[in-house]
């Protein structure tokens, strides 16, 4: 495949995956230089990796290793995750140009197309939730459950803990459906 076509083909992949599925679909605006910047600079790695004589080997374990520091600079939800791979994988997608012309190109398409399935708002209906920090830490599931419907004014269907800090004494969470409000 022509670099070029791979280097072009991922530029519009990301801009799709940013501006088309992650930002209307609730995505966090500061994610956005995030996805942008990890894409282009795997691109520009891979790149210059398939023209010189290292290894492919070298090249995916500094990707790796650029990987983990990123995921634990900041606390990221498991979607904003899933992006995060898929930037990663379309950069190296167009920056290894695989022989078969159609085969990066494809593969791109494919991913763009399971985030856009796996992250419609129908097949995640009401899953959606509010994350919390309550300024209490408790560790009781009945407690804290007693302690979110009086503070809401409705029972929440799922509670999902994130951190409890007993040195600060708050307790971050996700609230998931609340029932009939009082």
């Amino acid at each position: 495949m022509n670099s070029y076509l791979g280097y072009a083909a991922d530029l519009v992949a990301v801009t799709v995956m940013v501006f088309v599925l992650f930002l209307p679909r609730g995505g966090r605006r500061e994610l956005v230089v995030a996805y942008l910047a990890v894409n282009v600079g795997v691109l520009a790695v891979a790149a210059v990796l398939s023209s010189s004589g290292v290894s492919a080997g070298l090249g995916l374990g500094i990707f790796g290793v650029l990987s983990i520091i990123r995921l634990r600079s900041e606390e990221l939800s498991q979607r904003e995750v899933a992006y995060y791979f898929v930037a990663l994988a379309l950069g190296l997608l167009g920056g290894l140009a695989p022989a078969d012309s159609w085969l990066a190109p494809g593969l791109m398409v494919a991913l763009l197309a399971v985030l856009w399935v796996g992250d419609h708002g129908r097949l995640a209906g009401g899953s959606s939730g509010q994350e919390l920090v309550i300024d209490r830490a408790i560790t009781d599931p009945s407690e804290l459950a007693a302690h979110l419907t009086a503070l809401l004014g409705a029972e929440p269907a799922k509670i999902e803990v994130r951190r409890t800090d007993l040195v600060n004494d708050t307790t971050t969470l996700v609230v998931r459906g609340l029932g009939g409000s009082r």
